[in-house]
């Protein structure tokens, strides 16, 4: 061993150069790659992953802008003339406020129009603390939230369906989920839909709707009326990955399907290369509470001529195909998975 290292040194800058590559693979495997006892689980379903869409739609508030008849409470700290009071916006869109006066507010977010008062007030306190709430709307609103090209707070005006509600707002934006998710408080009663779901705590509903069902039926079911504070989101559609030597690397949605099974992916990725090595191609699949992935071996040559099941692609897996290997590539890859650093440097010593 000491006269294959001695004869290792002798060739100058190769081997310095290649463990220094080694030791960058382990530490990046260690962190990547799950160890072969971890258990392996899809990532949490996007519902589960992101905030809830009524969290999402508290967060819209400070965005709302004002306007005549909104009615809000102001709290303000340490000024007592204002704080747990309501306030509504005139015809003129303004405000009468003790010790401040008349002011401006329609046109304003909320957040604008709570800087505003927040200025205001360092006539009389030294560091104003201000929040401002809108306690009644001057319309019944909804609310869009999510992969919107305009989300936000809407007045409702009337009876109006989604589909016509979905044309106010602009739509989706390009990489927008298939699958819009409506939720309704409980005291306007039920989504009239199958399948509708009801929240942990009793108060509202929701229903997941295909937007193709939408789009291309005639006078949908889905096309429901939509009703005050109902809330409509959607999320970026869902991914898997392609990687290696495959014809188009990158991203595949999903659209409304669960999984894309391998021989699909790849016929959308425009195949393999030349140079591709299916035998030993690999998923990584994100690791459920980790930021890590597991690698599971996948025999794409066997799949292609029939002789194995397909495999499923899930959300946010990536599929990696690799080029046909030298033995560098092998000892490295296999370093990266755990092999220790010892041996890989003794196997590759026997080659070089």
């Amino acid at each position: 061993m000491h006269n294959r290292l001695n004869h290792l040194r002798a060739r100058g800058s190769e081997f310095p150069v290649l463990l220094q590559v080694v030791c960058t693979l382990i530490a990046a495997g260690s962190c990547l790659i799950a160890s072969p006892q971890t258990s392996v689980q899809p990532a949490a379903p996007p519902q589960e992953r992101q905030s809830s869409p009524i969290a999402a739609a508290e967060s819209l508030k400070p965005n709302y802008v004002l306007g005549v008849g909104d009615q809000i409470v102001i709290n303000a700290f340490e000024v007592e003339e204002l704080s747990g009071r309501p306030f509504r916006i005139d015809g003129d869109g303004y405000i009468n406020l003790p010790l401040i006066g008349r002011i401006q507010a329609a046109g304003k977010s909320v957040e604008e129009f709570q800087n505003l008062l927040t200025e205001a007030l360092k006539k009389y306190v030294r560091q104003p603390q201000v929040s401002v709430t809108v306690t009644q709307f001057r319309s019944e609103p909804v609310f869009f939230v999510g992969a919107f090209k305009s989300p936000g707070i809407y007045p409702l005006q009337g009876q109006r369906t989604l589909l016509e509600t979905l044309s106010s707002v602009g739509g989706l934006t390009a990489n927008a989920s298939r699958r819009i998710k409506v939720t309704r408080r409980k005291e306007y009663g039920a989504i009239p839909l199958p399948n509708v779901q009801e929240s942990a705590d009793g108060k509202f509903t929701s229903v997941t709707i295909s937007l193709g069902s939408l789009q291309v039926n005639i006078n949908p079911a889905e096309d429901i009326v939509l009703k005050p504070f109902d809330i409509i989101s959607v999320e970026r559609a869902e991914m898997i990955y392609m990687n290696g030597e495959v014809g188009h690397v990158g991203g595949l949605e999903l659209d409304e399907r669960q999984s894309l099974s391998i021989v699909q992916a790849l016929t959308m990725a425009g195949g393999l290369t030349h140079d591709a090595d299916p035998k030993k191609a690999y998923v990584l699949r994100p690791v459920l509470n980790s930021a890590r992935r597991a690698e599971i071996p996948v025999d794409v040559k066997q799949i292609l001529i029939g002789k194995q099941v397909d495999f499923p692609l899930l959300p946010n897996d990536l599929l990696y195909i690799p080029r046909g290997r030298t033995f560098r590539s092998n000892l490295l890859r296999g370093i990266t998975i755990g092999v220790p650093i010892a041996t890989g440097i003794a196997l590759l010593a026997t080659r070089l």
